[in-house]
């Protein structure tokens, strides 16, 4: 496996961990439709959120939250529209960013709710 699908994939675990943490319960990794994905849906309450994970290990060229783009974002917002229509979800959603960095040893996890609407 490449090496940025490597740390694509930790930075997702390190994401699912946080996000765990401060007390949302994981329901899907990864979910796709047509040709978007969702990184991960998770629950709070009556409260769903999809999350676009982007892990940079050299912010050089810039955070990881900057490299969402607007088609990334309606790419999101079309799978999440499937996603609530399959599952009849009658509460609120947002959409959120997790920016992960890593850098060494230094682990840096960003949480940016309501990234995009």
């Amino acid at each position: 496996m490449a090496q940025h699908n490597e740390t694509g994939k930790q930075g997702e675990a390190e994401a699912v961990r946080y996000l765990q943490d401060k007390g949302y319960e994981i329901l899907t990794r990864n979910y796709r439709y047509q040709h978007a994905e969702i990184d991960l849906i998770a629950q709070k309450g009556k409260l769903l959120v999809f999350a676009e994970v982007k892990t940079r290990t050299n912010i050089s060229y810039g955070n990881p939250e900057e490299f969402v783009n607007y088609t990334k974002a309606r790419l999101v917002m079309k799978a999440a529209e499937q996603y609530i229509f399959a599952q009849n979800w009658q509460f609120d959603v947002r959409f959120d960013i997790v920016a992960v960095t890593k850098t060494g040893i230094e682990l840096r996890i960003r949480h940016i709710e309501d990234a995009f609407c």
